[in-house]
């Protein structure tokens, strides 16, 4: 038994914005002015990281072997109110028709399918306030700064739908790379078992003065819907195509029944795809068998409302000049599709300063939320000011009241991200 193919219609992946630099202490030391103000720079921020769609792709394969992918972070800020650099963007590179999951939720995060169309799937962290950005009347000399925000991080499932005008549908073995070969530049390798074409190979069917991008659907096998074999996966790459070219074996014992079974198949997977129009062919016609059967195929094909069959040879080129026509013909007759949006995104804000208290197993308290988090990583607990600046914070978002609530007690232990605190400081 040889190993199952693998097909890289799907990848999990890791990104990671740059971490925000750290703002820096530092005051000002000028002649005849010995006690300075504060001149401690802020942090730049991280950079981002963007999925880009590259056309020149068309498999997830290259995340196979990547896997990570972080952007750079911001550099730490100066004395003399000098702020660090920006870190870098990161570009991801993606083939069109990639859908964007958030791995933990399975959320749809974005539908990329446009050629440059941008996504940005972490955020850079802002960079720390140096301590000149403390300054108040109040306080002329703080003595802290920001460390910089963490970047944003996340795991993320792509799935890929493939881009194409056209799809080639039929039973393994009916001749569909045979065909594609035949009518563009691709060349997809071709062996004569089951499932031989892994990945749905494209090429652009160049004819007159018109242009369109054909598919080879991997060989379908009956149950596909259910996942039986690779299936599933294979039918999700036709649910964008326009025309369908449902390619008949002539050399079966039952081509009718292969065009039924197929057609149950995309209909039990998604209803949409048995309305697709269809253009059916019967192949291997220059084979003496294959041509003395084609009549008979013919009426029982009208017979079940196909009012045209194209007799053709994949192999010898026979009939697929007019074939590849009326694809043509029923393309143009199609009406036009609505633009798709300048960015597909369906993301939704959550709210930064909600947050939830909850016990863990060693009795210590776990306080969860976006903005205290990236509060609690941002602090510097080096110095004393800052801690005192943490707590006004906890009081003023109510978390503290709210570990009160709930029973926390001086001495215990309050978790909020990475940070571990003992709680009952006390200002002095």
């Amino acid at each position: 038994m040889g190993e199952e193919p693998t097909f890289y219609d799907r990848a999990k992946i890791y990104v990671k914005g740059g971490d925000g630099g750290n703002g820096a202490v530092a005051f000002r030391r000028e002649k005849f002015v010995p006690y300075g103000g504060p001149s401690g720079g802020s942090g730049g921020k991280g950079g981002d990281v963007y999925l880009v769609v590259d056309p020149s792709l068309n498999t997830l394969l290259p995340f196979r072997y990547k896997v990570h992918f972080k952007a750079q972070r911001g550099g730490h800020g100066g004395g003399k109110n000098k702020t660090g650099a920006s870190g870098k963007d990161l570009e991801v590179r993606v083939p069109p028709g990639t859908l964007v999951y958030d791995a933990e939720t399975g959320k749809l995060l974005a539908d990329l399918t446009r050629p440059g169309q941008r996504f940005l799937a972490a955020k850079g962290g802002r960079g720390g306030r140096g301590n000149a950005a403390f300054k108040s009347p109040t306080k002329q000399t703080p003595r802290f700064a920001e460390k910089g925000e963490p970047g944003e991080e996340r795991w993320l499932i792509l799935e890929l739908k493939l881009i194409a005008d056209v799809g080639i549908v039929g039973v393994p073995n009916a001749g569909k790379s045979t065909l594609l070969s035949k009518v563009t530049a691709a060349k997809p390798k071709i062996a004569d078992y089951p499932f031989t074409t892994v990945i749905p190979q494209l090429g652009v069917v160049l004819l007159d003065d018109r242009d369109f991008v054909l598919a080879d659907i991997p060989g379908l096998l009956e149950g596909a819907h259910k996942g039986t074999g690779l299936g599933d996966k294979f039918l999700r790459h036709i649910e964008r195509t326009k025309v369908l070219i449902h390619l008949l074996n002539g050399l079966s014992p039952d081509p009718v029944g292969d065009w039924e079974a197929i057609n149950q198949e995309l209909e039990l997977f998604n209803p949409a795809l048995s309305d697709k129009p269809q253009v059916v062919a019967f192949n291997k016609i220059d084979l003496p068998e294959v041509r003395d059967a084609f009549p008979e195929v013919r009426e029982q094909l009208r017979s079940k409302g196909v009012e045209e069959i194209f007799p053709i040879s994949a192999l010898t080129g026979e009939g697929v000049e007019r074939l590849m026509r009326k694809v043509i013909e029923v393309l143009d007759s199609l009406p036009e599709e609505p633009e798709v949006e300048e960015e597909a995104v369906f993301s939704a804000e959550e709210d930064e300063n909600a947050f939830r208290i909850t016990r863990e197993e060693d009795e210590a308290w776990r306080v969860s939320g976006k903005r205290i988090e990236r509060v609690a990583a941002m602090t510097n607990w080096d110095y004393y000011e800052a801690v005192i600046r943490f707590q006004r914070i906890l009081e003023a978002m109510g978390i503290s009241q709210a570990l009160e609530d709930a029973g926390v007690k001086d001495g215990d232990i309050v978790r909020i991200g990475d940070v571990e605190l003992v709680w009952g400081w006390q200002e002095e």
